[in-house]
């Protein structure tokens, strides 16, 4: 299993995983144009995808969706809670084929087992997703909101996880963000910080889990050396750690 990140972080979200000839993009929080010209850099081409996986209604991860799908013909896979969230939310145009799925449900997509979990994200009806291909499990897991009952367990199932790392506490606390901002990433519907992100995979380092990527950092609550940093010393050097960066693509990591 190949997964690149396009781009990760509250100014567009966007990820592609490939297994044994399925292809899937994750989320449509950048352009069309950045999606297939980052693609091509890795040697991909986005035409002939075979689906478009929706986590959540917020713009930066479904700014683009109906683009892709009008331009490149992917079938849209989203909860009909979140569809309709972003309905209101965005011009989303015209879009043709729409796969609804009930968050918590599995899609099969070939050999692809894509398992939904709901998150408490201040999404409409946002969810996290697992896949499996049967070799290799794979948790993408951004906007959790917080550590819910079942995410530990999850976790334990995986390979590899791309994983939020939102922001480090201390420089929320003193960032010029006013109260109620700080309060809401902070709080049950947010993110996750360095530190919780990094107590989640501790566990997990010495067993089945071959790396982790921290994704969605904050660009003005984070840097990636602090989010490497809070990793390290609860999980020690053995873990494998990339950083999605906000502005390309990332290498090709293998599960």
């Amino acid at each position: 299993m190949i997964v690149i990140s396009l781009q990760s972080g509250s100014n567009g979200n966007c990820l592609y995983v490939e297994s044994r000839g399925v292809r899937l993009l994750v989320d449509a929080g950048i352009s069309a144009r950045q999606a297939e010209d980052r693609l091509l850099v890795r040697g991909r081409e986005i035409r002939g995808i075979d689906a478009l996986l929706i986590s959540h209604d917020h713009t930066d991860h479904t700014r683009s969706m109906g683009t892709y799908q009008r331009k490149f013909s992917l079938p849209v896979y989203i909860t009909e809670k979140t569809l309709s969230a972003v309905r209101h939310r965005t011009r989303l145009g015209k879009v043709s084929d729409i796969q609804s799925f009930i968050a918590g449900d599995s899609i099969q997509l070939a050999h692809m087992t894509v398992e939904t979990l709901p998150t408490p994200h201040d999404g409409v009806d946002g969810v996290g997703f697992i896949l499996d291909d049967g070799e290799r499990r794979l948790g993408i897991l951004t906007d959790l909101g917080h550590v819910f009952d079942g995410l530990s367990d999850a976790l334990k199932t995986l390979d590899a996880i791309v994983i939020e790392s939102n922001y480090d506490p201390t420089m929320l606390e003193q960032s010029g963000y006013p109260k109620h901002l700080k309060e809401r990433i902070r709080g049950p519907g947010g993110h996750l910080s360095n530190r919780e992100s990094a107590e989640l995979l501790s566990g997990l380092s010495a067993g089945s889990l071959r790396w982790a990527c921290l994704a969605h950092l904050s660009e003005k609550n984070n840097a990636p050396d602090l989010a490497i940093q809070a990793h390290r010393e609860l999980c020690g050097d053995e873990l494998m750690l990339y950083v999605a960066s906000r502005y390309q693509a990332s290498e090709c990591m293998e599960v």
